[in-house]
């Protein structure tokens, strides 16, 4: 149960790699995204 261990967060932190312990970051659309996505719902 520590790093070893790939079902733990800990051992997903250590491997570099994600799932249910440990969800991928999801990326948020910036400003100048959404503003430029309003601009195309209004034309």
């Amino acid at each position: 149960m520590g790093k070893g261990d790939k079902k733990t967060r800990r051992g997903k932190i250590h491997r570099g790699s994600s799932g249910v312990r440990r969800q991928k970051i999801k990326k948020r659309p910036t400003t100048e995204q959404k503003i430029n996505i309003d601009k195309k719902a209004k034309a």
